[in-house]
């Protein structure tokens, strides 16, 4: 018996949201035209086709973090971070099941090319990232303003919200394949 099954981390393999009760489910094509008008927002992700990739859609976010210049040692660093949420629907069953999906890239060095550090996950995940810049108010005093900001909640909770009020049931796999 492996120390996952021990643990009993093996039995967890899907974080289930459920829809309120009173609300009917709609068709499978009603519920991929609501997740693909989610792009008619003003938000900075995308919901596109996933058929290529193995899934039915696919929520992405990319983005870049502003550069890094470093007080120690020469150079700036810089992160650029990718955010999916691959969804297949379930119409039999009512189900969106989703997979995400977190891959982060940082480059180090003048030239932001020097060496390069990877980091991917898998499964429900948050993450947030903010930058400041401290600056003078009309008033005279120093105040933070927030120059920069990523939250992987503003790209799911939409999704999220979206599959639910539909009707549907929502699964997080922290599955390779669905």
């Amino acid at each position: 018996m492996g120390l996952l099954r021990l643990l009993g981390l093996t039995k967890k393999r899907c974080e289930t949201k459920y829809p309120p009760e009173d609300v009917d489910p709609c068709s499978a094509e009603d519920m991929k035209a609501a997740l693909l008008g989610l792009n008619a927002l003003d938000v900075p992700w995308v919901v596109r086709d996933g058929t290529p990739e193995g899934a039915d859609l696919i929520a992405e976010w990319q983005n870049a973090e502003p550069v890094v210049h470093n007080l120690v040692g020469s150079g700036r660093s810089q992160l650029r971070r990718t955010f999916a949420i691959r969804m297949r629907l379930y119409p039999e069953e009512y189900q969106v099941r989703a997979i995400e999906d977190q891959r982060e890239a940082t480059w180090h060095g003048a030239s932001l090319e020097a060496s390069t550090e990877y980091r991917w996950s898998r499964g429900p995940v948050r993450n947030i990232s903010k930058e400041w810049t401290v600056e003078r108010g009309s008033d005279g005093r120093r105040r933070l303003r927030e120059t920069f900001h990523f939250d992987t909640a503003d790209m799911k909770g939409p999704v999220l919200s979206t599959v639910l009020k539909s009707g549907w049931t929502w699964c997080s796999l922290a599955a390779k394949e669905f």
